[in-house]
């Protein structure tokens, strides 16, 4: 791995091949005009298309590049995570392969990062060619995190950003198996500010992010920084016990001062459905916090790497991150 590089660009792809060359393109025309050495990480997670070939060949003639093959797919979250481990520059840029988000804002974050700002994310104004449902449910996800956690997570944001060295050692020390990366990031702190732009629509292939795996990465932001939901659930609790035994107080006056017993089969079976929700609910939410603590115990890596090419020589990584294979 180069010690000389300044910047370390990190690129997670899942079956990119139709948009990876433009990509490599961009990238090395913005990177270009800076002057300064850098180098390019792509981070194959477990692409089933010519992705991870498509770089290999590229990483034989251009000593930029460099590229991280995963022995399957591990995730988004754990894709950047394993390019931060590999990055040896001062300033570490993460950027996805599918060009939503324009590298040319690369040079925006970096002039902010020179002003003395260790984190620069870009926070969106615009999300062009997605969906009503989807613009609504993010911006949905960002209000309810916010509200949720005590940690200041900007809305609007992905994991465009970039990173100084000192902030992406402390990430290196973080061992959370189920990651949400821009949480993190926040988390650790020092001095971050935020650079604007209209978010692109995708230049070929289909998001990697369909509503499966959105609720997962929601999932993730809410209960790696928030146990609200648990006393959400303790709250609606006692709620619920209050509204049932004023409900109790109504039916025994019917049955002692009106003569009426009530009729109530439906209405008995509506509240026995009500609570019984309730307890699936919570039991749900408590099942979610206790297999995150199973997936903490269980003690394996984050990822495991089937090989690297343009990586001459590879740093100390974290060891509860990854291992070889």
């Amino acid at each position: 791995m180069s010690a000389q590089a300044k910047y370390s660009v990190v690129i997670p792809m899942y079956n990119e091949e139709a948009v990876i060359q433009e990509t490599y393109r961009r990238l090395k025309k913005v990177m270009g005009t800076l002057q300064e050495a850098y180098e390019l990480i792509f981070v194959n997670d477990g692409s089933r298309d010519q992705s991870a070939e498509i770089i290999k060949d590229y990483s034989c003639w251009d000593d930029t590049v460099k590229l991280i093959d995963f022995s399957r797919n591990f995730g988004h979250q754990i894709a950047i995570t394993a390019g931060m481990d590999y990055a040896s520059g001062e300033a570490i840029i993460i950027i996805d392969a599918d060009l939503q988000d324009p590298p040319e804002l690369i040079l925006s974050m970096i002039d902010k990062w020179k002003e003395g700002f260790e984190v620069v994310y870009a926070k969106r104004v615009k999300r062009n060619g997605e969906t009503l449902f989807k613009k609504w449910s993010a911006s949905m996800f960002y209000r309810v995190l916010r509200a949720s956690t005590d940690i200041n997570i900007p809305v609007d944001t992905g994991d465009f950003r970039l990173m100084d060295r000192k902030v992406v050692e402390q990430m290196k020390r973080l061992p959370e198996k189920n990651r949400f990366v821009r949480g993190l990031v926040s988390w650790v702190g020092f001095r971050q500010t935020a650079v604007e732009y209209e978010r692109d629509e995708r230049l070929a292939g289909e998001t990697k992010y369909p509503l499966k795996r959105m609720i997962k990465l929601s999932l993730d932001g809410i209960m790696s920084f928030s146990y609200k939901p648990l006393k959400l659930a303790g709250y609606a609790g006692i709620t619920l016990s209050i509204l049932g035994f004023i409900y109790l107080l109504y039916v025994l006056y019917l049955a002692l001062f009106t003569g009426a017993t009530s009729k109530g089969w439906p209405s008995l079976i509506g509240i026995m459905l009500l609570f019984d929700g309730f307890v699936l609910i919570m039991l749900g939410v408590l099942g979610e916090y206790i297999g995150r603590i199973y997936d903490e115990t269980k003690g394996r890596p984050l990822y495991i790497v089937n090989e690297v090419h343009g990586i001459q020589q590879e740093e100390q990584l974290p060891a509860e991150h990854t291992i070889k294979a």
